[in-house]
């Protein structure tokens, strides 16, 4: 229980400092209340934990759940864009929309053995999670172009094979629609219901040029109105840059769009940091039929 209410008061200050992004063109509908809620809540967690249920008296008497705080910050949103909270809808890749089919270093094993390759799958995943956090060449970016370098890099480091041809080989099975996977299989239906409902929708990702063929070996790449891939823009998220790209292709302001993706920082606090609204992937919501009806879109 103790969990479920540290969850509970993460997502709503996480909402009380959107109200504040929101309000910075002038409008404070509802936002003091919900601030207030949320300092309450925090003062209340240690007594809540024993508690069946989770409530937040504010100065004026009121009882709020989380559920009626989220209500009212809908609400708050829909007064000022109309029938949905947001007019655009922005979505990571790797580990939101897709997953590899298969673990990484499974594949790069079973497809090294040819080359070489010894280690095991746990030792080249120590060792890829390694080498990709260090810095890369002194550079802000790791994915330029085809990033062919970079990977060539990270397949080096992980397998200690330097074979040309097996990296050729990796590099070539991670553009095919063999090597992926869709993390929600009702993500058409819900995508269509999104553009059909007039919400504008984008891809962000820190990603190579690979990702416009890969969206399309998918046969996903018209479920989308635009797509800022960081090789092409030149920003990596959490960078605002790559998401007031996006917003721009959209041709929305940030504080119009909400962007869904499974990394804290890179995702939720980069699109804040842009201005934009920011759901974490499998937390705050876990599919995409429940990204559309937070929007206020039915599929």
């Amino acid at each position: 229980m103790a969990s479920r209410i540290r969850k509970a008061a993460t997502l709503l200050f996480s909402i009380s400092g959107e109200s504040r992004l929101c309000n910075s063109g002038g409008i404070s509908h509802g936002s003091d209340r919900i601030a207030r809620t949320g300092a309450l809540l925090s003062r209340g967690i240690s007594s809540a934990a024993s508690s069946s249920a989770v409530v937040a008296d504010d100065e004026s008497g009121g009882i709020y759940g989380l559920g009626g705080v989220l209500k009212e910050y809908d609400d708050y949103r829909r007064s000022l864009y109309g029938e949905y909270t947001h007019k655009a809808l922005l979505v990571d890749a790797v580990g939101t929309l897709v997953v590899p089919a298969q673990p990484t270093a499974q594949i790069y094993k079973s497809i090294g053995e040819k080359y070489g390759v010894e280690y095991s799958e746990a030792e080249i995943l120590f060792r890829y999670r390694r080498a990709y956090q260090k810095p890369w060449g002194g550079s802000h970016l790791r994915y330029v172009n085809d990033a062919r370098p970079f990977w060539q890099y990270i397949v080096t480091a992980s397998t200690g094979c330097s074979d040309s041809e097996y990296f050729e080989e990796l590099y070539s099975y991670f553009t095919t629609e063999q090597a992926w996977k869709l993390c929600d299989p009702e993500a058409e239906k819900v995508f269509k219901a999104i553009k059909k409902a007039g919400v504008k929708v984008a891809i962000v990702s820190n990603f190579d040029t690979r990702l416009r063929p890969l969206l399309r070996a998918l046969r996903c790449e018209d479920w989308f109105d635009a797509v800022a891939v960081s090789a092409e823009v030149e920003a990596e998220k959490p960078n605002p840059t790559i998401f007031l790209k996006a917003c721009e292709l959209l041709g929305v302001n940030p504080e119009e769009a909400v962007h869904v993706g499974d990394d804290r920082r890179n995702d939720v606090w980069g699109a804040r940091d842009a201005g934009c609204d920011a759901w974490l992937w499998g937390s705050e919501v876990t599919s995409f039929k429940e990204v559309a009806q937070r929007i206020g879109v039915k599929v």
